[in-house]
């Protein structure tokens, strides 16, 4: 894969993305079924022809992770400091999965398992979601680190949005494995910060055109 500024925002747009939806549910437990779809989509989805056909093709599916790009990178005070501590806890756990191999063959067979479970239900079937639920527990909260997630303590209980909550740490990794394979490193939040953020809003104007 190309190692450009547009391939690895795009990555952290769709880990942003993904973690933003994990912030609705632990709060509100309301979700869009559409945007909830496309993000756990990107995990279905291993063959991807470009980068952003682990999106569904388009930029739009990732607006609200360009947004929050801009926001943390940005020169705004109001930086979401949970949403930082997210993004950097998943890309350290990717980054330990891709060093476990007996991890990562779990992981390929439970996706194999996924595509047939896709050909009866849509990803945002419950019992779907479950199924992501279970492999990021059995494939990467099993390497020790565990992310530990805010909320509503009354909605953290209910074993939906718990499960929600894991299927969407799972496809944040996913988007997490894009970022390395883009070229993506630590160091980039330094160096290449201001061309991460132009890349963002770049895509957040052409979406503003469209409409």
């Amino acid at each position: 894969m190309q190692h450009s500024i547009q391939n690895q925002t795009l990555a952290l747009a769709g880990i942003c993305q993904a973690l933003r939806l994990l912030q609705k549910v632990t709060r509100t437990s309301e979700l869009s079924s559409t945007d909830l779809h496309h993000s756990l989509n990107t995990v279905a989805n291993l063959n991807p022809q470009d980068p952003l056909d682990v999106y569904g093709g388009s930029y739009a599916h990732l607006k609200d992770g360009y947004q929050a790009l801009v926001s943390q990178l940005g020169d705004n005070s109001k930086k979401d400091v949970e949403l930082t501590r997210y993004v950097v806890s998943v890309i350290a756990l990717e980054r330990k999965l891709n060093k476990t191999p007996a991890n990562l063959e779990q992981l390929g067979k439970k996706l194999s398992r996924l595509e047939q479970q896709l050909q009866h239900f849509s990803i945002t079937d419950e019992s779907v979601i479950g199924s992501l639920a279970d492999t990021y527990v059995e494939c990467i909260s099993s390497l020790g680190t565990r992310i530990q997630v805010a909320g509503q303590p009354e909605l953290l209980k209910q074993n939906l949005v718990q499960h929600k909550v894991r299927a969407l740490l799972l496809a944040a990794i996913r988007s997490a494995v894009l970022w390395r394979q883009a070229g993506g490193s630590r160091l980039h939040f330094i160096f290449k910060r201001k061309a991460i953020l132009a890349e963002a809003k770049a895509v957040l104007q052409q979406l503003s055109t469209m409409h």
